[in-house]
């Protein structure tokens, strides 16, 4: 069975990478679609959002909601594309529905996306044990800030592919089982969590290209060898705005993404906004 993602089936890779740069968005607008209520899509809507997502791994929805504070929104939203598995990640809220907005009290305090730090890029989880990874991703925006707080977005298969096609070694190394590892949690003397190792790329089980990765420069180990050097600093020159690939845009009120898990980053935003985003993370890809 032919697999784009192997590097010993060119053809097949050829074949794959011809149609996904065709049919690739060229303009952030264009992953956008109107919807009345993200709850219940109308079947014209939940194809729109669905074509977006078999094109770049990501759609944008502008709903009417405004500033309703539900998360069913969040929860609706994702059934309705196959995302039922929460992550219950530390942070989050007893519902596994992150609610991202400026912490002042411990332990949010000490993670930055519940202060208004930028975020460098990253993909969600990706400090996950291997069998509990993120591969699918809502954000929804009750309240953006008055300033700042705009994301940059790229898909993470076309990162592969501008690696692949600068040097197949570089995904070779990308895909060693541990090219890049996260050290433990350690909170007051308690490990919260231990090493998390393993590769960037990695194919799941339909067949679908995952990846896993941090843009931070501390409390991160890449592998110790030349090729992983390089291919860290190829990648790392793909993240920029200069990149035609990579889109840039803030959500606003009644706005959100749902994506597979691709790379975003946040900037940030002015001290003590009334900011406040709905985060759904999922074990399960996004199904059409």
């Amino acid at each position: 069975m032919s697999n784009p993602f192997d590097l010993n089936d060119d053809e097949a890779y050829r074949r794959w990478r011809e149609r996904k740069l065709e049919n690739h968005p060229t303009t952030i607008e264009e992953l956008v679609v109107e919807v009345e209520d993200p709850r219940h899509l109308t079947r014209a809507e939940h194809q729109a959002l669905a074509e977006r997502i078999a094109r770049a791994n990501m759609a944008i929805y502008a709903s009417a909601t405004g500033e309703e504070p539900d998360k069913e929104i969040v929860r609706g939203l994702g059934r309705q594309f196959g995302l039922e598995r929460l992550d219950h990640n530390m942070c989050a809220d007893d519902d596994a529905i992150s609610s991202l907005e400026q912490a002042d009290t411990e332990p949010r305090t000490g993670y930055i996306p519940y202060t208004n730090r930028p975020i460098a890029w990253h993909t969600d989880g990706y400090y996950n044990e291997l069998d509990r990874q993120i591969l699918g991703l809502i954000l929804h925006c009750v309240r953006p800030a008055a300033e700042g707080g705009a994301n940059q977005l790229l898909d993470h298969e076309i990162a592969y592919i501008l690696l692949r096609d600068e040097n197949p070694d570089y995904i070779r190394a990308l895909q060693h089982p541990e090219a890049m590892c996260i050290p433990p949690n350690v909170v007051d003397g308690e490990e919260l969590r231990g090493w998390s190792c393993g590769p960037v790329f990695m194919t799941a089980p339909d067949g679908s290209l995952h990846m896993r990765y941090t843009h931070r420069k501390r409390n991160i180990r890449w592998r110790d060898d030349e090729t992983t050097r390089q291919a860290v600093a190829f990648l790392g020159s793909l993240l920029t705005v200069d990149n035609p690939y990579c889109f840039e845009g803030r959500l606003e009120s009644g706005q959100g993404l749902i994506c597979n898990n691709v790379l975003h980053t946040r900037s940030a935003f002015e001290e003590n906004s009334r900011r406040l985003l709905y985060r759904g993370r999922y074990f399960d890809r996004i199904r059409g």
